[in-house]
């Protein structure tokens, strides 16, 4: 064929199919420069039943906390103390590199105080006493497992509902699915804080963790930094107007406009959004994360810690605040809870920082109304093994990763409140009643939400795809 009648063709049928969605796309570029972004309604359109919650905050502990010493009392240990961990309950669990090359497996009973607590009477270790407090607002699962070992793969599973990367995470399904709940802010915000132990050894955070993986990227996560800018290049430079700054961003809509219209690539009506999104976000952030004016009552709840931009505390007033303002999805990760060592030393610490604000962060929202509608929760990635790591006679001594049980709780939002749901061995190894899988958590999640998890998918690549895969169902006992 002749290279010039060749080129027409092409051009012909990228124009073709390109036209066909002239229509819908110019709808979207409408909204895209209204108020109304895109994305500030899901592509649901309606929700699949009442929803119980209408925003969720996850404070994720990055590291794997030790049920054993927080949560998942075995007084029974403490007679065995130093024994070998039984073959009949280890079953030949494939083990980390960490301890694999061990000779023993010594079982290491907690040495922390442990009390019921509330009407519930759950039961607590002194570590977290605020936590102890609001026992009866809490909803605890004592049976959480997944198949991962190792952190990343193991974060990534909680995060995205599978082991390798690739996949939207929670928060980006939640967003494509419902939408935003203020024009001005993301729909989906992440806040990071470093604990108090492994301040030079903890687990890296990627930012595929809240990414969107296959999903558009306006459902991607709003990573808000400590710094005066908690948005990178969001403040305009020097000698630049906001009036030329609104200049600019329409000259480029108009080129963004010709090039959609050139090539229908939905991913242009995303970056469109995403800079009008910035630009609105140089007035509505300010505001939300200027603390100052926030009384003395709320550092007496909150913690001193609060007053310090980029720590936990802080990090969960402003998750309130985020709240307030109707931001769907509030992220939070808190790392260092890898305790292979110094566990007696390193988990205090760890407790330290993130005890007061947690409850703190339930407290407040009661107060205010909000924690009927706010899902609040609290897990990390996996648990630790009851046998000791190291020299278990000291306080050198940790625990590994232990995947096949740990706890986590959660709060308002439509679950069961002063619950203990779930029971394990007394080992604390194994599941003896009610296991939740991650698929099962994630799908408890979005149902909460008003989201039926099989329903909620993105076709890519030629499939269906869904944040619980094939897999997952909702745990009904702990919905009030």
């Amino acid at each position: 064929m002749d290279p010039k009648r060749e080129c027409e063709s092409l051009l012909t049928r990228r124009h073709f199919f390109g036209r066909s969605s002239v229509g819908i796309g110019a709808a979207a570029l409408g909204a895209l420069l209204s108020p109304k972004a895109m994305g500030a309604s899901g592509v649901l359109g309606q929700l699949h039943h009442a929803p119980k919650a209408k925003r969720v905050i996850y404070m994720f502990q990055s590291g794997g906390p030790s049920q054993l010493d927080l949560f998942d009392y075995k007084p029974k240990m403490k007679e065995i103390r130093g024994s070998e961990l039984p073959g009949s309950v280890r079953m030949g669990q494939r083990l980390t590199g960490m301890t694999s090359g061990q000779d023993s497996f010594p079982v290491a009973n907690t040495t922390f105080e442990f009390k019921q607590r509330g009407e519930s009477g759950a039961w607590v270790s002194e570590l977290l006493p605020n936590t102890a407090s609001i026992a009866d607002d809490l909803c605890f699962i004592k049976t959480m497992n997944t198949e991962a070992i190792n952190h990343d793969p193991a974060i990534t599973y909680m995060q995205t509902g599978h082991q390798q990367p690739g996949r939207p995470s929670l928060g980006s399904w939640i967003n494509y699915g419902l939408g935003s709940m203020n024009d001005d802010l993301p729909a989906f915000i992440v806040l990071i804080s470093q604990g108090s132990a492994r301040k030079n050894g903890a687990q890296a955070l990627y930012h595929r963790l809240w990414g969107a993986g296959f999903l558009p990227s306006l459902h991607q996560g709003v990573n808000f930094r400590a710094s005066s800018d908690p948005v990178l290049y969001l403040s305009n430079p020097p000698g630049v107007s906001e009036t030329t700054r609104r200049t600019m961003l329409d000259g480029l809509a108009k080129l963004n406009r010709m090039h959609y219209d050139e090539f229908a690539d939905p991913e242009i009506n995303t970056r469109i959004a995403q800079y009008e999104m910035a630009y609105r976000m140089q007035t509505s952030v300010p505001g939300v994360v200027d603390i100052s004016g926030e009384p003395d009552s709320t550092y007496a709840l909150y913690g001193e810690d609060a007053r310090t931009p980029g720590t936990y505390a802080a990090n969960c007033l402003l998750a309130r605040r985020l709240a307030e303002k109707g931001v769907r999805f509030i992220q939070l990760y808190h790392r260092g809870w890898d305790q292979h060592g110094g566990l007696n030393r390193e988990l205090p610490m760890q407790c330290k920082d993130v005890d007061q604000a947690s409850a703190a962060l339930v407290t407040d929202l009661k107060q205010r109304g909000m924690l009927e509608d706010t899902l609040i929760v609290w897990s990390g990635e996996f648990g630790r093994t009851i046998y000791g790591q190291g020299n278990f006679k000291s306080d050198g001594y940790g625990r590994d990763h232990h995947g096949r049980c740990w706890t986590m709780w959660m709060a308002g939002g439509g679950v069961k409140s002063g619950l203990s749901y779930g029971e394990t061995d007394d080992f604390c190894y194994n599941i003896v009643e009610n296991p939740v899988h991650v698929h099962d958590l994630n799908a408890t999640l979005l149902h909460l939400m008003g989201v039926d998890h099989k329903r909620l998918t993105h076709r890519y690549q030629g499939r269906d795809f869904r944040l619980t895969d094939v897999h997952g169902n909702v745990v009904r006992d702990v919905l009030a």
